[in-house]
């Protein structure tokens, strides 16, 4: 019998991280000692006091049984706080906030909740590859808007041609982290109104930012909660990327509409974790600040150190990627294996995020200082 696997799988492109790996182990074999700044997982363990919330709840035996779908309502009550205390937007924790496995899930199912067959959803890059692949899955017709230097990386609203029903963008952003404004959120609020398109703001970094000024929320923007749906993760925050537990915020409508994809495709987040997750959102107000100051001092070395070699980098406050333009004559992929093969060094090629990531390469910030400053001196001595 002959096996085919169903058409959209055949519409994936090969996993970039994968084959990032596959390298990895090759240049291995040979000797070379690998330091990697690939991908954006922090290499610091989850703080104690989450670790010990778990703990606690692994005690109660109520937390070992299925959860709502929607999350727990100690969790809900915990986030409507925090959205308080930290953007000044009231929740109302029973419509409008779902906690999710990882912000990742919440995104990838967004498009089964909204789109049929044949609607367009526009969605930004360079940026996050589940934004399109999630919108193929679910038979839509992703259109992607490109975001470029001249613009800060910001999506030229005035250029989109076509209508989506769905705009899937994240600041601050992931791999080249630029900032939105308020303004820019009220401006893209207003264009939306008047497109009849529904917004995905992905603000899984919104607490990894170096500058005075704290990273917006989009329901800061009254008028935006009408057409919105805003997707935040614990995982960069507090240091949690396999602890998979996130929450979307925003229209009472939006949230329900996942709501229904998540009643029929998982049974909801382990209790425990959503105790644990609580926990980190009450007091984790200290760590977030010292999370802040390690990835500010490793960006400054790094940054520093590749301006002192002739790279050029995109100047950012905020997330812990350093996106680094490609010196001629290379491609992304080109500069991105050169440093792998040759020195050890793994990046992100920016044409894995989309063909308008071409001519950068990512840095992640997700090393010790130490293999930050060996980094640097291997590329000091090598001829660009």
């Amino acid at each position: 019998m002959n096996i085919e696997t169903a058409d959209r799988l055949k519409q994936l492109p090969p996993y970039l991280f994968a084959k990032i790996d596959q390298m990895k182990q090759e240049v291995k074999a040979k000797g070379i000692d690998i330091l990697d700044f690939g991908v954006g997982d922090p290499d610091l363990p989850t703080p104690n006091f989450i670790v010990e919330a778990l703990k606690e709840g692994l005690t109660h035996k109520d937390y070992h049984r299925y959860s709502s779908y929607s999350g727990a309502t100690t969790l809900k009550e915990t986030i409507a706080q925090w959205f308080i205390k930290r953007f000044n937007v009231q929740l109302n924790p029973q419509t409008e906030i779902i906690v999710l496995i990882g912000s990742k899930e919440g995104i990838a199912h967004m498009p089964l909740a909204m789109i049929n067959p044949g609607e367009k959803v526009l969605y930004t890059t360079p940026g996050y590859p589940v934004y399109k692949v999630a919108t193929q899955f679910a038979g839509g017709i992703p259109v992607p808007i490109p975001l470029t230097a001249e613009n800060q990386f910001l999506p030229n609203l005035s250029g989109i041609k076509d209508h989506g029903k769905l705009f899937f963008f994240n600041y601050p952003n992931n791999p080249t982290s630029a900032t939105a404004s308020l303004s820019f959120f009220e401006e893209v609020t207003n264009w939306a109104k008047k497109q009849e398109t529904l917004l995905c703001h992905d603000a899984a970094y919104s607490e990894i930012y170096f500058g005075k000024d704290p990273s917006p929320s989009i329901l800061q923007i009254p008028e935006a909660k009408d057409i919105s749906i805003e997707f935040h993760s614990l995982s960069k925050t507090f240091n949690m990327t396999g602890w998979r537990v996130g929450f979307a915020v925003g229209n009472a409508k939006l949230i329900e509409a996942l709501g229904k994809i998540k009643t029929n495709v998982d049974s909801g987040q382990f209790l425990a974790i959503q105790h644990a997750a609580s926990i980190a959102l009450q007091k984790g107000d200290f760590f977030i600040q010292e999370q802040q100051s390690t990835f500010l001092k490793r960006r400054n070395l790094l940054v520093s150190g590749l301006h002192s070699i002739g790279l050029e980098v995109f100047p950012s406050d905020s997330t812990f990627y350093v996106w680094t333009k490609v010196p001629n004559p290379y491609s992304s992929i080109e500069f991105s294996t050169t440093l792998l093969n040759k020195l050890g060094i793994v990046t992100t090629p920016g044409v894995g995020f989309g063909d308008a990531g071409e001519g950068y390469i990512r840095f992640s910030l997700t090393v010790p200082e130490e293999q930050t400053l060996k980094a640097l001196n291997k590329l000091k001595h090598f001829s660009l």
